[in-house]
C-alpha cells in the first residue's frame, strides 16, 4: 500500500544527559547545495518497510553522506484507521505531504512516497535515481545560508539560535529527528513485525518567514523526545520556497560534551 552566499554553520550543545550547560560544537554547510531527502511512511503500511530501510541504508551504499544528502523520515496518520496508531506519526506531516502533491498537480498521496529537494522521485527503488538526483541538486551553487547555534540544555529542551540569508524569499524549517528507534507492532497490516525507523522527525519547528536576500536572525526552543539517547538525535534545517524549491539543507547529530 500505498515543504550564492557563505557557508553555513550548525551549532549544538549537549550535556551527559541532556542537561546542563557545555561547550558547543558546530558545522558549516558547503557552497553547493545539499539534498533534502524526504520519506513520507508510516507503521500501519505493508509496503513501508523496505523503503524505511532503503532511508536507513542510504549513507552505507552509493557514496552518499550528510554532506550530499539530508534524510527525514516523516510518518503520516492516514493509516492509523486499520488497527495500528503509529507513534511518530502527525497530522502535521500529512499536511505537508499533502502540500508537495498539490504543487506537483497531484490530488493524491500513498505510502511510501519519496521526494527529493520538494520534488516526488517515483522510480527511487534500487538507489540509482536517487543518486543521480542528489548529484544534479549537489552540481548547483547554495542559495541559503543557514547557521543554527544551541547555546544549552534546560528542562529536556534544547534552545537554539537560528539565523538564515536565502536569495529567494522562502521559510526555513527546523526538525529534531531520532534514530535507531524499534517498534514491536502488534496490529494492522504489519501485525508481529518489529519495525526499526532513522531520520525520524521527533519534533518540528514553526517554520519562519524569511525575506529574499536578509539576514535573519532568530531564537527557539525545541522539545526532546522523553529517553532520547544523545547519540540518536540530530538536528535538520532547510530553506524552502513556497513553491517547493529547497535551497539548502543542513543536518548534524547532537554533540556530546566538549
Amino acid at each position: 500500500m500505498k515543504h550564492i552566499f557563505s557557508g553555513a554553520v550548525l551549532a549544538l550543545l549537549s550535556a551527559t544527559h541532556l542537561t546542563g550547560i557545555a561547550q558547543s560544537c558546530s558545522k558549516a554547510s558547503p557552497a553547493h547545495t545539499v539534498a533534502l531527502l524526504e520519506l513520507y511512511t508510516s507503521e500501519g503500511c505493508d509496503s513501508c518497510p523496505p523503503a524505511d530501510r532503503f532511508v536507513s541504508a542510504l549513507y552505507k551504499t552509493g557514496g552518499l553522506d550528510a554532506d550530499r544528502v539530508v534524510p527525514i523520515s516523516l510518518h503520516v496518520d492516514y493509516w492509523d484507521y486499520i488497527g495500528w496508531k503509529d507513534m511518530f506519526a502527525k497530522p502535521l506531516f500529512t499536511q505537508r505531504q499533502h502540500w508537495l502533491a498539490e504543487l506537483a498537480g497531484s490530488r493524491s498521496v500513498y505510502t511510501p512516497e519519496l521526494f527529493v529537494a520538494g520534488r516526488e522521485l517515483r522510480n527511487w527503488y534500487g538507489g540509482t535515481a536517487v543518486a543521480a538526483a542528489v548529484k544534479r541538486i549537489n552540481d548547483t551553487p547554495a542559495q541559503a545560508d543557514i547557521k543554527i547555534t544551541l547555546d544549552k540544555t534546560t528542562d529536556n529542551k534544547l534552545r537554539v539560535n537560528l539565523a538564515s540569508k536565502s536569495a529567494q524569499a522562502g521559510k526555513l524549517y527546523f526538525a529534531l529527528v531520532e534514530n535507531a528507534l524499534v517498534s514491536n507492532v502488534k496490529a494492522g497490516e504489519n501485525r508481529g513485525v518489529t519495525l526499526q525507523h532513522d531520520y525520524v522527525a521527533r519534533e518540528w519547528g514553526e517554520p519562519i518567514s524569511l525575506a529574499r536576500g536578509a539576514s535573519e536572525n532568530f531564537s527557539r526552543q525545541i522539545s526532546l523526545p522523553v529517553d532520547a539517547a544523545t547519540r540518536s538525535l540530530a538536528l535538520t534545517a532547510f530553506v524552502q520556497t513556497d513553491k517547493g524549491e529547497v535551497l539548502q539543507a543542513l543536518s548534524l547529530p547532537v554533540c556530546k560534551p566538549l
